[in-house]
């Protein structure tokens, strides 16, 4: 007989227990149980992980905008009329309105039926009133009629009658540049210029001399028109500058023989299984630039004029650009030098080829394009200037002959953003500014019009909200859209002598939005790492948020400081980052140092330290989790895109411990492997050790979090080389790591859904802890680009 051991009897170490068939029933019916109730869990979180992803595919912006309305109205103001019209795509379809301010009339441009009507009769296709078939339009033979292009073919269509035809070819084609008379146009063959007569036919060659590398009239080509032509030889329009009378023209010649140039494979070309090669113009810091001469044509006097000035250096693709003033006489043009340390208002005498310079901006680190702007006079000859040289971008007038500063026209801690319209007769600037109004935030901009001696300065736009503005070409009034992150907001048309209200012309309808659990973003005022300066950022909730539970947080990232990139307004905060909240999260955004919008000294904390603008971001969240108990600070991830890319992962390599999770996206990891202009712009030129230092590919060994970087073969911006060189380094240092290399895909994702949802995935596996449901297939509902139905 076996004894069986009870509780309270010895038993001998190692020896085995008997166990009586009841326990042993009750031990399998506790299995079952416990089984039961893992299985169940288990389907449970799968269920609410699946409800959370169709949550999060509602804020896509092309589902969003059958639930919201966003009043953001461009209008296009109609020549010598002073009536605009503007293209209204609400949540049941698009109209097109008319508005005469002098009137004070508002109404359809046209009988949106008839015309419908009358183009599925011509066009033979099925053409519904709310969906017309193109996004913009001319109105001609003195508002009798209108003309508009419907893919690619022009029309026209009478609105007394309502009988639309199409419209004869243009004289110009496609690769061609009219004159603004219409009787010349000007084409590149062979690298050379040429001229067609209209009226004859007759052809005239401007240049004999030109050859592959260095030719006339042809901007440096981008990667993008190569893959859609199929050919690195592509068809381009020429880069010709046609004086208003049509009596001459202004270009170049490229010379682009000595400058670097990188290779791209498309790996899976349409009509062929073998990749294609296309290999483009694409300088990296410190390399030889190509060089452009500017060149004049008199086509009356059959007379050929070099301007007489140094070969300007282009910086990237495409090439410098050339404006005329009213008169024909005189050209202008921008010469940046190399770093962007200096700039030069040039004028050119089209007669002589002779310059002057009108105005000369300097710095010992930048003069930022970004926020260099300026406005002729022609009535003084005088020149409106802009400058961060007192420490913040302001207004200054100079004499356009002689150079001379005539007086500041704007002072005080706060950033003139825009200059949109100057009265001559009254001598009154009208601009955009952001900062100088108290108890707002400093990024929001509003409408100011101040004299041109700097005297009687007026703000024009009264609500405490995000002001983007349009002026009528006679200074009469203007469009003002406005809201906050939090404030669906309103377009108003206002009287451009005071601000005063004529009439409301749109209202944002978020009341289908706001009948579910959905919040706004919340702004977020705090501290940089220095503890004195004010920085600012928004924070997204999920719609199921529970204040009593703890979420993991998303910081999603862009440190570029050629902006500020936080949302400032109700439609880019609604359809950004919601979606990503929807999954569990608590999404965040801030603009750091280094970014523009601010003071100088806050704008250039991120030169030559591009890497270094990451401390402010993590005492921000710390104080957000600090303040809000819900956000859980030792869950943090990260993601972006391009400079945002190459910000998450040297987030995670700099911050390892704070953050765990990143996802990038065409990032530009190593400044030495990318484009010249804005490399030597914000890392600095001379090229120096910071370039190297603060590169993702030299710290890969940093790596301890999860991380998934992106890249498109194609990537016409950020060659894919910079991938591949930091997964290389990442690879060496044997650091765990996943990536997508994509097939197809240009600079960013492009609004690509699979990416979208492997992201998606990647933060809900890695930093949310749960199982994402199994090949989710997100759907989003697009408006086609040009508006047409589908």
């Amino acid at each position: 007989m076996e004894l069986v051991h009870s509780a309270n009897t010895p038993r001998k170490a190692g020896s085995p227990r008997k166990v009586e068939p009841e326990m042993r029933s009750r031990y399998k019916a506790c299995a079952r149980a416990v089984l039961v109730l893992c299985l169940a869990a288990s389907s449970g979180r799968a269920q609410d992980t699946r409800e959370a992803y169709q949550r999060a595919q509602q804020f896509l912006p092309g589902n969003l905008r059958h639930r919201m309305y966003i009043a953001d109205v461009t209008p296009h103001w109609i020549a010598e009329k002073n009536r605009f019209w503007y293209r209204k795509a609400g949540m049941k379809g698009m109209e097109f309105i008319l508005v005469d301010p002098a009137q004070n009339t508002f109404g359809p441009a046209f009988d949106h039926e008839r015309l419908a009507a009358a183009l599925t009769k011509e066009a033979k296709r099925e053409v519904q009133p709310t969906e017309l078939p193109f996004d913009t339009f001319d109105y001609t033979k003195g508002g009798k009629s209108i003309s508009f292009q419907v893919d690619g073919t022009a029309w026209t269509c009478q609105i007394e009658n309502y009988e639309c035809k199409k419209a004869p070819e243009p004289a110009a084609g496609q690769y061609e540049e009219a004159s603004p008379n219409k009787e010349w146009v000007a084409y590149v063959k062979e690298h050379d210029l040429y001229l067609r007569y209209a009226p004859t036919g007759e052809i005239v060659r401007l240049t004999h001399d030109g050859e592959a590398s260095w030719d006339y009239a042809t901007p440096i080509p981008s990667l993008r028109p190569m893959i859609a032509q199929g050919t690195q030889d592509v068809k381009q329009r020429p880069a010709v500058f046609w004086s208003p009378d049509s009596s001459k023209l202004v270009t170049y010649r490229m010379d682009t023989r000595n400058a670097g140039r990188f290779t791209n494979l498309q790996f899976v070309p349409a009509g062929q299984l073998r990749p294609k090669a296309f290999t483009v113009v694409y300088p990296l810091p410190g390399e030889v630039l190509p060089k452009a001469n500017p060149i004049i044509f008199d086509v009356q006097k059959s007379k050929r004029i070099d301007v007489k000035a140094a070969s300007l250096e282009v910086q990237f693709q495409g090439g410098p650009g050339f404006e005329w003033f009213p008169d024909s006489k005189t050209i202008y043009y921008e010469a940046w030098e190399r770093g962007e340390k200096g700039i030069e208002l040039r004028t050119v005498d089209s007669e002589t080829g002779e310059q002057e310079v009108a105005v000369r901006e300097k710095s010992d680190r930048y003069v930022d394009p970004g926020q260099t702007f300026f406005r002729f006079l022609h009535d003084s000859a005088e020149v409106l200037w802009s400058s961060e040289r007192d420490g913040w971008n302001h207004l200054y007038l100079y004499d356009r002959k002689t150079g001379a500063l005539k007086n500041q026209v704007t002072h005080g801690p706060w950033v003139v953003h825009q200059i949109s319209g100057i009265d001559e007769k009254s001598r009154r600037v009208y601009f955009l500014a952001n900062g100088r109004e108290k108890d707002e935030d400093p990024y929001q901009t509003h409408l100011y019009s101040i004299g041109l001696d700097g005297n009687n300065l007026m703000m024009l736009t009264p609500a405490n909200a995000n002001h983007t503005v349009s002026l009528s070409p006679d200074r009469f009034c203007f469009v003002d859209n406005s809201s906050r992150p939090d404030l669906p907001g309103e377009t108003v048309l206002r009287n451009a002598k005071d601000g005063s209200q004529i009439r409301v012309l749109e209202q944002t309808d978020a009341s289908e939005l706001l009948k579910t659990n959905w919040t706004p973003p919340q702004a977020f005022h705090g501290k940089a790492k220095d503890g004195t300066t004010d920085l600012y950022g928004l924070i997204w909730r999920p719609s199921s948020f529970d204040p009593a539970k703890k979420y993991p947080i998303i910081e999603m990232v862009y440190t570029g400081p050629q902006a500020f990139f936080v949302p400032k307004t109700f439609g880019a905060a609604v359809r950004g980052l919601q979606s990503t909240a929807e999954l569990g999260f608590i999404v965040v955004m801030v603009d750091g140092r280094g970014t523009t919008g601010r003071s100088r000294a806050f704008h250039e904390y991120s030169y030559r330290n591009l890497g270094g603008a990451f401390e402010d971001h993590v005492v921000m969240i710390q104080q957000m989790a600090a303040q809000y108990s819900y956000m859980d600070a030792t869950r943090v991830g990260i993601f972006g895109t391009s400079a945002g890319a190459y910000g998450a992962a040297h987030a995670m390599l700099v911050f390892p411990d704070f953050y765990k999770v990143g996802v990038a996206i065409s990032g530009d990891h190593d400044a030495r492997l990318d484009k010249a202009w804005w490399n030597e712009l914000y890392q600095g030129f001379p090229v120096g050790p910071d370039y190297a230092e603060q590169s993702n590919v030299t710290m890969a060994d940093r790596l301890q979090g999860h991380l998934l970087i992106e890249h498109g073969d194609i990537d016409d911006n950020v060659h894919v080389v910079e991938t591949m060189r930091f997964a290389d380094a990442l690879m060496k240092a044997n650091k765990d790591f996943d990536m997508l290399i994509v097939p197809n895909m240009y600079h960013g994702e492009g609004g690509n859904l699979y990416l979208a949802r492997r992201r998606w995935d990647y933060f809900v596996r890695y930093l949310l802890g749960v199982n994402p449901p199994s090949n989710f297939e997100i759907h989003e509902d697009r408006e086609p680009a040009s508006g047409r139905p589908r």
